[in-house]
């Protein structure tokens, strides 16, 4: 029963995010502070899911100012709860596939969020400079999964390396932001516990060439794999209270 109640709260919140948002969208199209609105409201749907969600910002992140976000990619839950961490000015990138996914495909293309074809290698390199570009020219964020896949129950995958060559090519800091696990998350479970995503301190990339890019690119898993032990040992504990 449950399960069927979320299945129609989810539907109804689709229809109408693709109605009315898309048809908001189109007074400004493709503008960057669209991306932020609409990560919040799908943000505020985890509690339909049974999920308590907190979301804490590193005072430092809420100033930094153009940069390069990396969250981890654990499930399709992320679009509940990570997405609440999305900051004003930031678009995301995604895959080219997305643009086909009903309802929601359209209107991520509509706010502004950036698509590239991963199975092209050409091609995301190449849109890996459209990202330096983006960042320069429209004083925007962006928003990169580096694990590339959804971990499903995996950890932290190893990490792909285009956030790193976009950060260090437009000069600017990374802001990793991990959230707490969402493994326990059942469907038909009425309270789904603690969920708390956290925006951490920018990873400054002053000074860096490619050469440092894998280096920047472990410093940044090692402090996001320490955080997420972090934030699942704190999550469980008050999940269980």
């Amino acid at each position: 029963m449950i399960a069927v109640f979320r299945l129609l709260a989810l539907a109804l919140f689709a229809i109408v995010m693709f109605v009315f948002g898309c048809g908001y969208c189109l007074l400004s199209p493709r503008n960057p502070k669209h991306v932020h609105t609409f990560a919040r409201l799908f943000a505020k749907m985890s509690r339909i899911l049974g999920i308590r969600l907190e979301l804490r910002v590193a005072d430092a992140a809420k100033e930094v100012g153009p940069s390069v976000h990396i969250g981890n990619h654990q499930n399709n839950y992320d679009l509940f709860t990570i997405a609440g961490a999305v900051l004003p000015r930031t678009v995301t990138v995604g895959k080219k596939s997305l643009l086909w996914m009903p309802l929601f495909g359209q209107l991520y293309w509509l706010t502004g969020n950036i698509l590239i074809d991963r199975a092209n290698r050409s091609k995301a390199m190449g849109t890996i400079g459209q990202v330096v570009e983006k960042i320069k020219e429209r004083n925007v964020s962006v928003w990169m999964f580096p694990e590339g896949t959804r971990s499903r129950g995996r950890g932290l995958l190893p990490f792909k390396t285009g956030a790193f060559h976009a950060a260090i090519g437009a000069g600017v800091p990374v802001v990793p932001i991990v959230c707490s696990t969402t493994d326990h998350v059942k469907f038909n479970r009425w309270n789904n516990g603690v969920v708390i995503v956290e925006v951490m301190p920018p990873v400054s990339t002053e000074g860096m060439t490619k050469e440092d890019i894998r280096e920047l690119s472990g410093r940044c898993r090692d402090l996001m794999v320490a955080k997420l032990d972090e934030l699942n040992a704190e999550a469980a504990a008050r999940s269980a209270k």
